[in-house]
């Protein structure tokens, strides 16, 4: 059974989660490149030098960065995490990568002896109060496995199958995720313009998930602040905007692996701005 878990990439997901494993006692390393980094999680263990030397201290290494070329970086090469020789050990994937990329991240750790679980997650925001929604992918054994480790930082874990799973899965979540906020974009245009209240309408949208409720999400950046002149919403919105391309760039590239395109992932990452509410300031008539 894991009791340590290392982390790599302190960002919004893997900082959260080092919180977490501190609290519970679990963390055993921390590394990213930006040395203050650390400074978010009080009481950690010093930087690992390389993410070699943080798998040598851990049970599981997580990995929660940016894309697939920095998961393939920090596994691979003289200084990478397989390079620690752990055969046996547990890596579990936090990063949203395309799955060509969790190929050959499989590939390497298949040929170390290591365990890839690929885990795409949602509820970020949350990540530092064990709030964290995990889409896990890996066998009936190696999940049970790393059960301690996910209850360290996990609010809830749910195993959408084998091997790859837990990243198709994510990957089909953002696209739906996606879909709704523009809708809710667009019915915005029309509730601005004739002046309804959009907090009344996000209530409508609630009501019973049974009678085609539970849509308020769809909301979730039409009803945020006014970015204009307000540098933190603005910098939080572009920020967002930057991960909600990636993320559906790798859906797009995903469905053409089939021969399918998606106009309407396409359309949404075409129309970044006015989706990511950057393009209209808020309570202004939209054209």
């Amino acid at each position: 059974m894991m009791k340590s878990g290392g982390v790599i990439g302190l960002g919004g997901i893997g900082g959260g989660v080092a919180q977490c494993l501190q609290r519970s006692g679990q963390l055993s390393a921390i590394y990213d490149v930006r040395a203050e980094a650390a400074e978010k999680i009080p009481g950690a263990p010093p930087m690992s030098a390389t993410p070699r030397d943080l798998a040598a201290a851990s049970d599981c290494v997580l990995i929660a960065v940016l894309n697939g070329a920095q998961t393939i970086a920090v596994l691979s090469g003289p200084d990478g995490v397989l390079a620690a020789n752990k055969a046996g050990q547990t890596v579990i994937l936090l990063s949203t990568i395309s799955m060509t990329e969790l190929e050959t991240a499989q590939k390497l750790c298949a040929e170390a002896g290591v365990i890839l679980i690929d885990c795409g997650v949602t509820n970020g925001p949350k990540s530092g109060e064990n709030g964290l929604i995990c889409l896990a992918g890996g066998s009936d054994e190696d999940m049970a496995k790393a059960k301690p480790i996910f209850d360290g930082f996990a609010g809830q874990v749910i195993h959408m199958g084998g091997p790859g799973a837990g990243m198709a899965a994510k990957i089909a979540r953002n696209a739906t995720y996606f879909g709704c906020m523009r809708a809710g974009y667009e019915g915005a245009v029309i509730a601005r313009n004739y002046g309804v209240d959009l907090g009344q309408l996000r209530m409508a949208l609630s009501g019973d998930p049974n009678a085609g409720g539970g849509l308020e999400g769809a909301l979730a950046m039409v009803v945020r602040p006014d970015p204009a002149g307000n540098e933190q919403e603005t910098g939080m919105r572009n920020y967002f905007k930057g991960l909600m391309i990636k993320d559906l760039e790798v859906a797009i590239d995903e469905a053409a692996r089939f021969g399918v395109r998606l106009p309407m992932i396409e359309l949404i990452r075409d129309n970044a701005d006015s989706t990511s509410g950057l393009e209209y300031p808020k309570g202004q008539p939209i054209a």
